[in-house]
């Protein structure tokens, strides 16, 4: 199938590794032009030559802290004289930390609130004006399957997502005339550093072995395992493409059936 994705323009927010990286490659191998952005340097650099060795395509990667107002402008600055416009913007930054709600005071929820809130929207506000003149854009942002279900221990998450998605679900409707798509998707249990460290977390303080976490987890999944993140990126770049046109204002469970809601 051609998603029909050569040329466009991608930037993907935080994407040196886990489900970041993997979307970026997803629409690198669908001939996009891809722009990555991570704090840390070194692995950033060594995603975007990794991708582009395994695509053969053209990538980019800036370095940039997208939890900042600082961060961002450098990042979309560059992306901008670089290219001139941003057809794809994937919204992701990593999780906040878990524990329960008297373990995090105000300046944790702050923190929380400028990582998975403000960056989604402040990155949008620079890249939505150029979508909505040229009539065609994709926003998707990286949620958690517990906007549709909370998880226990991840209040912040189960919060802060849930605020991502009520303001993306208002913004689909203000932009779809214009040809500007605005999506969520949900990523369940899958195999990256995020889950393996709240696995790892649940496990000392429960007082039980990782293995069992992971067992745990696991019978909880109609598909018995977790999901790859390829499994993911392949979803993210079939809403980025010629074919999604007429899908807008959805959250899209990535997550073997681990959701049991009807809708």
């Amino acid at each position: 199938m051609d998603l029909g994705l050569r040329d466009k323009v991608a930037l993907v927010a935080a994407a040196s590794k886990g489900l970041g990286r993997a979307v970026a490659h997803e629409l690198a191998a669908e001939g996009a032009r891809v722009v990555i952005c991570a704090r840390g340097g070194e692995a950033l650099k060594a995603a975007r030559d990794d991708i582009a060795r395994l695509t053969r395509g053209d990538v980019r990667a800036v370095v940039a802290d997208v939890s900042t107002i600082e961060g961002i402008e450098a990042l979309t600055d560059d992306v901008l004289h670089a290219y001139g416009r941003v057809d794809i913007l994937v919204n992701n930054a990593g999780g906040p930390p878990s524990g329960p709600f008297e373990q995090h005071p105000w300046d944790e929820w702050e923190k929380a609130v400028h990582l998975t809130l403000r960056s989604a929207v402040e990155l949008t506000r620079r890249m939505l004006p150029g979508m909505r003149e040229r009539k065609w854009g994709r926003v998707i942002n990286i949620t958690s399957i517990a906007v549709k279900q909370p998880v226990d221990g991840l209040i912040l998450s189960n919060s802060i997502r849930a605020a991502v998605t009520g303001w993306a679900r208002t913004l689909a409707t203000e932009v779809a005339r214009d040809g500007v798509t605005v999506n969520n998707v949900l990523p369940g249990y899958t195999r990256t550093d995020r889950v393996d460290q709240l696995n790892t977390a649940r496990a000392a303080s429960e007082g039980v072995t990782l293995d069992e976490i992971q067992r745990r987890i696991e019978s909880q999944i109609p598909m018995r395992r977790l999901g790859e993140p390829r499994e993911f990126g392949a979803m993210v770049a079939f809403l980025s493409s010629e074919r999604a046109s007429y899908i807008t204002a959805q959250s899209i469970p990535v997550d073997g059936g681990w959701i049991r809601s009807l809708l």
